[in-house]
Formats: C-alpha cells, sequence, structure tokens
C-alpha cells in the first residue's frame, strides 16, 4: 500500500516564469526508479497553484529532452524565465483557467542537462521518467488543496514518450495500488517512441489521450505515431490525434523563430523547431477544451 509519508515536501522556494506567477519548489522521491528495496531519487518539482480557497484539479508536466530548466542546452538558447518558455507558457495558461500544476524536473536531480545527442543518450534514464510521472501524481493528491480524482498529465517530445509508457495497460512504472486512482486524461505533444517498436507489443491505455503533432517533425514523425494510435483506437482506447500541416517541432511555444537544433536525428536528419502560431492557437484551444471534459466535468 502507498504510504505517503514516503512523500518529501521540503519548505518553498519562489521562482517567477515568464507567465509572471510564482511556483514552489518542492521535492518528492521517484518510484523504484534504483530498484526495489534501494532508495529513490528525490525529484525537484515547480508548483503553480491557482486562485481560491478549496481543491482543484491538477496537471502533471514532463519537460522534453532538453531539460526543465533555462540552463539545458535548448534553454541557453533562448532569453527568459529560468524554466523553460513552452511549459512556462501553458503553466500559466492552465493556472489561470483555475488547475494546480507540478512541472516534473527529471534530470538536474540526477546531474543530467539533456538527453537530446545521441552521445547524452540514457535509455535507463528515459525508463524512468515513467517512474518519475506516477510519484508526482501520488505526491499531488496527498496535497489538501488538489482534486485527487481530477488529476491529468501532460508531456513534450521526450517528456510525451515518457507519458505514452507510463499511461499504457502494461506500464511497468504504475504502482500496484492507486487508492485515489489514476491519472484521468494525458496530453502528450510531439511525443518521441510514438512507434509499434518502441512501445509494448499491441500498446494501449484505458486513460483518454490527445496528442498533438507537427507534420514536418522529423524526429517524431507522424506516420509510425498515428499507426501505433490507430492500433491502439482497435483495441478500445480513447484517442485523439491533431495533424498540423507545416508545423515543426515545438509548434507551441511562444515566439520561437524557426532554426535548426545543434543535433542532428539519430538518422543524421537535421531537426528544426520553431512556433507556428496557427498551430498554436489551435492547441491553447484544443487541449484545454480536452482535460475540461475529463478534469472539471
Amino acid at each position: 500500500m502507498i504510504q505517503t509519508t514516503r512523500i518529501i515536501a521540503v519548505g518553498a522556494l519562489l521562482l517567477w516564469s515568464m507567465t509572471a506567477s510564482a511556483q514552489e519548489l518542492v521535492h518528492f522521491p521517484s518510484f523504484e526508479d534504483n530498484g526495489p528495496g534501494r532508495p529513490s531519487t528525490v525529484l525537484d518539482g515547480y508548483l503553480s497553484r491557482p486562485a481560491g480557497e478549496g481543491q482543484h484539479p491538477a496537471v502533471i508536466f514532463l519537460h522534453g529532452c532538453g531539460g526543465l530548466m533555462m540552463g539545458s542546452t535548448i534553454g541557453r538558447l533562448l532569453m527568459g524565465s529560468r524554466i523553460e518558455p513552452g511549459e512556462s507558457d501553458w503553466a500559466g495558461e492552465l493556472t489561470r483557467r483555475g488547475y494546480a500544476v507540478l512541472m516534473v524536473d527529471s534530470f538536474a536531480p540526477r546531474d543530467r542537462r539533456e538527453m537530446c545527442a545521441p552521445s547524452t543518450s540514457d535509455p535507463v534514464l528515459y525508463r524512468n521518467r515513467a517512474r518519475d510521472a506516477y510519484w508526482a501524481l501520488v505526491f499531488l493528491q496527498a496535497q489538501p488543496f488538489v482534486q485527487p480524482d481530477r488529476i491529468g498529465i501532460m508531456g513534450w517530445s521526450q517528456g510525451g514518450g515518457a507519458l505514452l509508457s507510463a499511461i499504457g495497460t502494461q506500464s511497468f512504472s504504475r504502482p500496484a495500488q492507486l487508492p485515489r486512482g489514476d491519472f484521468r486524461a494525458a496530453v502528450a505533444f510531439y511525443p518521441s517512441s510514438c512507434d509499434e517498436q518502441r512501445q509494448q507489443p499491441s500498446w494501449s491505455t484505458t486513460i483518454p489521450l490527445m496528442v498533438l503533432i507537427g507534420a514536418e517533425d522529423v524526429a517524431h514523425p507522424t506516420v509510425p505515431c498515428k499507426a501505433l494510435l490507430d492500433g491502439a483506437v482497435t483495441r478500445g482506447a480513447k484517442v485523439e490525434m491533431q495533424i498540423y500541416p507545416g508545423a515543426y517541432h515545438h509548434f507551441d511555444w511562444p515566439n520561437l523563430p524557426r532554426r535548426e537544433l545543434p543535433f542532428p536525428t539519430a538518422g543524421g536528419v537535421a531537426w528544426f523547431e520553431g512556433t507556428d502560431t496557427v498551430a498554436r492557437q489551435d492547441a491553447f484551444s484544443r487541449v484545454p477544451s480536452f482535460l475540461a471534459r475529463f478534469l472539471t466535468n
């Protein structure tokens, strides 16, 4: 049985994001990421609370391969807050709509800055990020201002891939018991490992899922991802997929000029990112509507 006494929530440090909302630095352990019976890694989380008293629905964020903080490889290329602007922007939007938001930092507590280039890839850490997601869920469920049965999850790029692994029907990362319930909804932006070769055979999920991806995102192509999700739908999964024509990686980030990233794909193909105004606007309408169906209605 899950013991909430294992949850560690240590004092608060207030940081200011681009959204001008304060985040509280909290700490909680991953779920057996170092193996059963061994101490788990204590993770960092940045928690935003909406205005108003009482309990609120909540959403957990899983960052991409460049990390959550601006000191990461991708982050150093950008100007702005300490937290990378994509997640910071989404946190502000959802907090404004009445959600608590917990942004999980899976890298800094493990002395990792990024995992985008083949030379910095760490399959074990990537796998453990799905475990991070579930103890973030348990942490939020223990907070008095959160509705424990109204928690969703969002992931970007590698965080989206970790999300798919976490919510799968045969997930290795899901605790045997979740007395306060599982995730109620999931949203993955341009997820990595979204194909039938890198997910478990006959991958499916009982958690409603939305996937949003740019048609020009060569790092995480649409065709194999759609094949995986179409297969899950035939097995009863509730999946919605939105493909944006002409959009690149990080199409939902604010004010990001189109540019080539400093590392190619595993196949040596140049990888571009950049804001797509039309796709971003649609996502900022589509995602809150999707979350509201399962977290607030």
